[in-house]
This record gives C-alpha cells, structure tokens and sequence, in this order.
C-alpha cells in the first residue's frame, strides 16, 4: 500500500509515519507533504497513493484546495484538532478521521476500514467543492487548539487557554494562563492565521491574548508597554506606529 502524508506539523507527520508502519510494515510512505501549494505540485506530477492521512489546516489554507485543484482519485483520512463543526463538513468525503493526538489503535482501526472499503474507490473521484464551500467561513476563524511537544507527547492547547506566544533563541513558545510554558513548531505568522481577532501581533516577538493585558502605559517616544495578568519578565513594546491600532483592539474595535 502506498500512502501520502499531508501534514505541516513536522513532528506530528514523523509521529504519523512511525505509527502506520509500524502498523503495516510493508506501506511505503510515498511522501510527507507540508502545504497547500507543495501538495499541489505533487500531485499534478506524481502517481497518486492508495491511501492519504490528511490533517485539514496547513500554513498557507485549508488542504481541501490541494483536492479541489487537483484530479485526485485516493481515498482520504483526516488527523484534526477541529471542532465538531469541521468533522461533519469533512466527513461527507473523507472516508474517516482521526483526533490529535492519535493513538496506534486509531491508526489501525482506520486501515482496517480503508482495506474493507478498498475495492469501493475505483474510478471514484472524491469532490471536495462542498467542503470548501462549508468551511469558507471558518477561514479566517480561530482554530479550537493548537499542538505542543513535551518530550514524546504531543498536547492539545486550547486557545482560550493561552496567555501569548512568544519567541525565544528562534523558537516559538507558549504560555498558558496556569503559567505552563511550552514550545510551538509554528511560526508566530502561522499562528496569527489561526488564533483570530482574540490575539494581536504586537511586535515580532509577541503575540498576546487581550485576556491576558491587565493595562497599556505610556512608554518613551510615545510608545506602550503592555502589562499581563501572570508573570513574565521580558518587556512587551507596541511601537508609536502600532499603538493606535492596538489600543482600538484592545477595546474591541
């Protein structure tokens, strides 16, 4: 069996390649596919797997698009963190789905079904324009968690439980309103595309949850320094330029 990942959490699609074949060790992961744009041009100059393990929001879109812009005929299984309201949109052609973090008795049970509804997919390509034009509103909606890392486990964060995302000696952290610090493998950019109107870049190191912001005061050459409610040493700074825009979405603007 020949298998497609599409995934852009690095060490999740790693995890999700050990687990399938350790499952089956006779798969061949074909390929471990990171965006919108690189599925597309895989999949318009390679021959198409037998399986695709799918998570549904990457850096650059949803993955639904790498479908909808390429003739695909493969059977998919998502890996998602989403809400009830995306399982049932995707679930109208995804021949099933997994939650993150997934577990080896998920993987299982899903290629179990795959190998039981196989001979179904023949000459059948799955449309996806129904998906897309259920979720074009959750585009530009936070996402319900994010994944952390902590040693072998992979975590789900909720958003409303976030503090703010911070980077540190290039890496992308987190800090949770129970002051649990953990790393991110997202860029603050990313993150920006998930997390909503609910958080605000206010430089490049610092994206904050307005929950968070116990005041903003004047700080020199009439830029603001913005005060959190839990403990945080490294001073947050929004620029004279920036600072308008801030104060108008901190109040809600």
């Amino acid at each position: 069996m020949k298998i497609v990942i599409i995934e852009d959490e690095h060490h999740t699609a790693d995890n999700l390649a050990a687990t399938i074949l350790e499952v089956d060790n006779e798969v061949q992961i074909m390929a471990s596919i990171r965006s919108v744009k690189e599925g597309v041009a895989y999949f318009r100059n390679n021959e198409r797997p037998d399986l695709i393990f799918c998570d549904i929001q990457l850096g650059d879109g949803l993955s639904f698009e790498i479908f909808n812009k390429t003739p695909i005929k493969s059977p998919v299984i998502f890996c998602t963190a989403y809400d009830e309201y995306a399982l049932k949109a995707f679930k109208v052609n995804g021949i099933d789905y997994i939650l993150k973090p997934f577990t080896k008795k998920a993987i299982q049970e899903s290629l179990k079904k795959y190998m039981d509804l196989s001979a179904s997919f023949a000459n059948n390509a799955p449309s996806y324009k129904t998906i897309l034009e259920l979720l074009e509103g959750k585009r530009n909606q936070k996402q319900v968690s994010v994944l952390v890392y902590q040693k072998d486990n992979i975590i789900p964060v909720k958003l409303d439980d976030i503090a703010l995302f911070y980077i540190k000696y290039e890496v992308t952290h987190l800090i949770a309103f129970d002051q649990k610090p953990y790393s991110v493998n997202k860029t603050l950019e990313e993150l920006e595309k998930i997390t909503g109107n609910d958080f605000y870049r206010a430089n490049r190191q610092f994206l904050i949850n307005r929950k968070a912001i116990t005041n903003a005061s004047q700080y020199f050459a009439r830029k603001l320094s913005v005060s959190l409610i839990i403990p945080f040493k490294e001073k947050i700074i929004i620029s004279k330029e920036k600072s308008r825009d801030f104060l108008n979405w901190l109040s809600g603007n």
